[in-house]
């Protein structure tokens, strides 16, 4: 394990509007059972922000094409990049986009390697306004049916934990790396409550909500869990003062790996890591060595 110093600090997480708080207090005060409707429908809505310039050139120069995941009968935009006959998936978080991890598609694609990234279901260019983690899953199963097969893959954030499941159900690839890689979805959602300022006995009703919606306890599907059947090395690399998940996070994936080697920086937060230049060299190294 190794640390990254950087003299400026990580960035906030995003602010929640105050019509949206106000709302969720107003439901919570009339019935909790209602304001957790209202906080599930949020937490599958993901929001679309405006691409940074430092991605136009990999929007630019990426070959794009709409693709249908017929398991939830939904479409995705992926994004090959490069010419490399070896080929790393790239997955990114939630809110994220195809793009979002262009500094590590950029220095692979230097290397050789042909990038195929995506847009999940409601993030970037993708239609539609609801998805969830499960949807990220089958998206990838699909990339993989399509323009697989793949030498690795590498996910920020809700990606990293879709790609842990991905690879428990077969998804096969010589390594994995994980960065910023939430743990537990019961703290998961009791988190995003708490962020909207209400009591955890909405989170409660919320979990029951989702479970009853994809037919299984949702829990099965967290990190630490899913990288039980992890075999394949792979790499968690998080920071220490990551904002938005915690670094515990890490070291229970790792600790539930069989063949885990942790990564820890700081200072980084949990976007500004994606393109750090050690990070992404410690990338390099441990999928190359």
């Amino acid at each position: 394990m190794s640390q990254t110093a950087q003299n400026s600090k990580p960035e906030p997480t995003v602010q929640v509007p105050k019509v949206i708080l106000y709302t969720g207090r107003f439901l919570q005060f009339i019935a909790p059972s209602i304001a957790a409707k209202y906080a599930q429908r949020l937490f599958i809505t993901p929001l679309k922000h405006k691409m940074p310039k430092r991605e136009f050139h990999m929007d630019k120069n990426s070959q794009q094409a709409s693709l249908h995941i017929p398991s939830i009968q939904k479409d995705i935009i992926t994004y090959t990049y490069g010419n490399g006959k070896k080929k790393i998936l790239l997955a990114h978080g939630w809110s994220g986009r195809g793009t979002q991890l262009v500094k590590i598609a950029d220095h692979f694609v230097k290397l050789g390697y042909q990038t195929i990234s995506f847009d999940a279901p409601a993030h970037g260019k993708a239609p539609g306004k609801l998805t969830s983690m499960p949807e990220f899953i089958e998206a990838i199963h699909e990339i993989d049916k399509q323009f697989g097969p793949f030498e690795f893959a590498i996910g920020h954030s809700l990606g990293g934990m879709a790609l842990l499941n991905a690879v428990r159900e077969g998804f096969q690839i010589k390594k994995l790396a994980t960065i910023g890689a939430a743990d537990v979805i019961t703290d998961i959602i009791l988190h995003f409550t708490r962020t909207l300022t209400l009591k955890d006995s909405v989170a409660t009703k919320m979990k029951a909500i989702l479970d009853s919606k994809f037919g299984r306890d949702i829990d099965y599907a967290s990190a630490s869990n899913a990288a039980k059947e992890v075999n394949i090395p792979t790499l968690v690399v998080h920071d220490e003062d990551d904002v938005d998940v915690a670094v515990s996070c890490a070291y229970a994936i790792h600790k539930a790996l069989p063949n885990g080697t942790l990564h820890i920086t700081q200072n980084l937060g949990h976007r500004r890591i994606l393109g750090n230049k050690e990070v992404i060299e410690k990338v390099e190294d441990f999928l190359l060595r």
